[in-house]
């Protein structure tokens, strides 16, 4: 299951990603639907579902603040609003790169993709960087 952040909420993108993208595509409000939704519940959110990956283009409320979970992967994209479409031809190629392929490698990682870059850090908070 994908989960898409509110400034990632557009139906160009979530199309885009259930183009390539088997699973279940979905929008943070809809684990809490009627509410707003705070960033420092989201990772409770996430734990109410079933090994999401939560996306998001708001990496200064996420990357190095949340806590990595095994039950959970964030991947933080480091990039302007006005740049949100190309988000998910990003998604795409970090799930296909072979660190990140399947929910098991994924599971227990914070990520942050720029264009040139990932950085990631799991469980033992150690930063790793990965060139594209």
């Amino acid at each position: 299951m994908i989960v898409v952040d509110e400034q990632l909420h557009n139906e160009r993108i979530y199309q885009a990603i259930e183009a390539y993208y088997p699973g279940q595509v979905v929008s943070i409000r809809g684990l809490r639907p009627g509410t707003v939704i705070k960033d420092d519940v989201i990772p409770t959110l996430l734990l109410q579902v079933r090994q999401p990956t939560f996306i998001t283009i708001n990496t200064d409320d996420f990357w190095l603040k949340v806590a990595a979970h095994r039950g959970y992967c964030v991947i933080n994209f480091h990039l302007p609003a006005e740049r949100r479409f190309d988000v998910p031809e990003m998604l795409r190629r970090v799930l296909q790169h072979p660190t990140f392929n399947t929910k098991v490698r994924r599971m227990g990682l914070v990520l942050r993709v720029s264009r040139q870059n990932i950085s990631y850090y799991g469980l033992d908070r150690q930063l790793h960087r990965l060139e594209w």
